[in-house]
C-alpha cells in the first residue's frame, strides 16, 4: 500500500505561482511512476505531469509544458509540482498518484494504482 497526501493548493491570480506537494508513505518503492493529475468540474481527469523513478524521465501535458515542473525529493519521499504563469484554465482539483507503470509517457488516470484526496487550485482575478 502507498499513501499519498497532497498540499499546497489555493487561490491565486492569473500569472501567479503555486507549488503543490505530495507526501508519500508506505511501499513507495513499488511505484515506478509518480504523477499529477487534475480534474475540472464536468471534465475527465487528465494527466498533467509524470516522473518515472527508475529512468528519471519526466513528461508533461502540452497545456502545461514550459510552465509546470515535476520533481521529487527522494530523502523525504515528497513529490512536487511547481506551477508558474498560472491561467484560469488551470483551475481544478489536483491529485497526486502513483503506479507501477512501465515508462509509457504521460499515463492515463486509469493506469495509476494509488491516489491522494486532492488539493484545490483556483486561478481567478
Amino acid at each position: 500500500q502507498v499513501q499519498l497526501v497532497e498540499s499546497g493548493g489555493g487561490s491565486v491570480q492569473p500569472g501567479g505561482s503555486l507549488r503543490l506537494s505530495c507526501a508519500a508513505s508506505g511501499y513507495t518503492y513499488i511505484s515506478n511512476c509518480m504523477g499529477w493529475f487534475r480534474q475540472a468540474p464536468g471534465k475527465e481527469r487528465e494527466g498533467v505531469a509524470a516522473l518515472y523513478t527508475t529512468s528519471g524521465r519526466t513528461y508533461y501535458a502540452d497545456s502545461v509544458k514550459g510552465r509546470f515542473t515535476i520533481s521529487r525529493d527522494n530523502a523525504t519521499n515528497t513529490l512536487y509540482l511547481q506551477m508558474n504563469s498560472l491561467k484560469p484554465e488551470d483551475t481544478a482539483m489536483y491529485f497526486c498518484a502513483a503506479g507501477g507503470n512501465s515508462d509509457v509517457g504521460l499515463p492515463h488516470y486509469y493506469g495509476m494504482d494509488y491516489w491522494g484526496n486532492g488539493t484545490l487550485v483556483t486561478i481567478s482575478s
